[in-house]
């Protein structure tokens, strides 16, 4: 066995926590109204609701009167009360109001937890530490950039966030996607890490060169796909991933790991439009309608490729389960160092 392969045992590296003192997405912000969510970070259950003021809040999704999910009750003006006995709890987790309670009562000294949460970017952001952040959300400046065009995929994947990471660095798995890849004859040029992140940098040949308002129909029609030699680019940003194919596209993975064998992710793309200089010259407002006219043009692309490596990260998950002595022999670089880095983000909270 070579030393390489030594080097990546899953024995460990399947059953690592998360750093809590990151920011995590636990939602889009088109899912949070003043209708309670209910979500679950890392084996937390939190509800996510919007006041009457349309701001977001995010408390521990129980009610410390019998324990009940708040995520079933209602917000009533700025305070979230539970379905059960109707107790509200104001956005600092404190008891707030009693409906029964008597004039000679005071209110329960109780309190659960709140989170730290930021609206940005389409999605809500959730710090599940200690403390103060003292890092900020990973930024995705082409959400609100005219001039890329969106599309999201949910990922929901019966696995350990580990797999879905290595599936997203490790660009040889092209194989297995056929018609649906962007690229293909990807080659590992060069290796960079810190404590913080891992960037690898292949060399592929694309299918895809948006360069003039026909081309796009390269995204619709596969017969028109032409290879030519890009630059493929992916980092592993901890906690979350990001991927650059040329100069065209874009792909950012967010995740919100659940548990060891359960991990949902949002996967969002961005087609650039930047090649087209003359609709840059256009009204803003007619450039806005463009972008939100087009939004989820490459939905099917991502819905087909979320199938495949679901499929695969889940049968992964399961032959782990069945034998996790059995190592795996690796022969991409990239994923030994994003192992690293996993391992040593986890041990910081140790």
């Amino acid at each position: 066995m070579s030393s390489l392969s030594q080097a990546v045992s899953i024995h460990d590296v399947r059953q690592l926590g998360i750093n809590l003192n990151h920011w995590y997405v636990v939602a889009r912000s088109q899912e949070v109204t003043s209708q309670p969510l209910g979500v679950t970070l890392w084996h937390q259950a939190i509800a996510l609701y919007r006041d009457s003021e349309g701001q977001i809040h995010a408390l521990e999704d129980r009610c410390p009167h019998r324990q009940v999910k708040l995520s079933h009750g209602q917000v009533i003006g700025n305070e979230l009360e539970c379905a059960y006995h109707g107790w509200r709890l104001n956005h600092h987790g404190e008891c707030a109001a009693v409906p029964y309670l008597a004039e000679n009562q005071k209110l329960p000294n109780c309190k659960i937890r709140s989170y730290p949460v930021k609206e940005q970017d389409g999605f809500i952001w959730l710090f599940p530490g200690d403390g103060q952040p003292s890092v900020e959300p990973l930024g995705l400046p082409e959400w609100d950039h005219l001039n890329y065009i969106a599309s999201v995929a949910i990922i929901n994947c019966q696995a350990h966030y580990s797999y879905l990471i290595e599936n997203l660095m490790d660009m040889y798995h092209g194989h297995l996607h056929q018609d649906l890849q962007a690229w293909a004859q990807a080659e590992l040029q060069d290796i960079e890490e810190n404590d913080q992140r891992v960037d690898a940098h292949y060399q592929a040949q694309s299918y895809y060169k948006i360069d003039k308002i026909w081309s796009i129909s390269q995204l619709f029609f596969p017969a028109l796909r032409r290879l030519h030699p890009e630059p493929l680019d992916v980092s592993y940003i901890y906690p979350h991933w990001m991927s650059t194919l040329g100069k065209d596209f874009k792909i950012y993975c967010l995740l919100c790991p659940i548990n060891e064998t359960q991990t949902k992710a949002y996967l969002i793309h961005f087609t650039s439009l930047n090649a087209f200089w003359r609709l840059h010259k256009l009204p803003v407002r007619f450039r806005r309608f463009v972008k939100d006219s087009l939004f989820g043009a490459a939905q099917k692309f991502l819905d087909g490729l979320v199938i495949k490596d679901v499929q695969m990260i889940e049968e992964e998950q399961q032959a782990y389960l069945q034998n996790p002595q059995r190592r795996n022999y690796e022969l991409n670089r990239a994923l030994v160092s994003v192992q690293r880095l996993m391992k040593n983000q986890a041990e910081k909270l140790r």
